[in-house]
Formats: C-alpha cells, sequence, structure tokens
C-alpha cells in the first residue's frame, strides 16, 4: 500500500548537503517525493512509497548525512500525489 508522509527536520541541516543525501537514500529505497530548504532553516520533504521503504527514509532523516545535526523531525500524513521520481526544490 502506498503511503504519504510530510516530514521537517530541523537543526544544522542547511549547506551540509542533507537534502542530495535525502534524493540518494529515497532513490535507493524506491520512494518518490521532493524535499526543499525551508526559510526558518530546517528541510521538508514529502515521501510516497511502501510504507516499509518511506520509514526506512524517515529513519535516516533522523541522523542525515555526515555533516549534518537533526536535533528535531516531525512527520506527519500527507495526501498521495503520486510522484514519479523524488527531486530537489529549488526556491
Amino acid at each position: 500500500m502506498i503511503v504519504s508522509k510530510r516530514a521537517v527536520i530541523a537543526g544544522k541541516v542547511q549547506g551540509v548537503f542533507y537534502r542530495a543525501s535525502t534524493k540518494e537514500r529515497a532513490i535507493a529505497l524506491g520512494v518518490n517525493g521532493e524535499v526543499w530548504n525551508r526559510t526558518d532553516g530546517g528541510v521538508e520533504l514529502v515521501a510516497e512509497g511502501e510504507e516499509e521503504q518511506v520509514n526506512a527514509l524517515l529513519e535516516w532523516c533522523r541522523l542525515g548525512p555526515p555533516r549534518a545535526e537533526v536535533k528535531e523531525l516531525q512527520v506527519s500524513d500527507s495526501t498521495v500525489k503520486g510522484f514519479k521520481n523524488f527531486t530537489v526544490k529549488r526556491f
């Protein structure tokens, strides 16, 4: 069953390759969605896929890449949008 989760990650998560690393991990897990920087210094993402794979991505997000310092991860359910891949959004 396809699930969709939204996550907001706080801490030292910008300028440490968090978004690019999240994309790599999502693709490796077969998860679709998008990730972007927030104006408050955090990162936000929407992840869609099989529940087990989405949960694995969210667990990885608790640590992030080596230079990241995740202070908080807030996860909520989201509406499935039918993403076809995983992208880094830039504003």
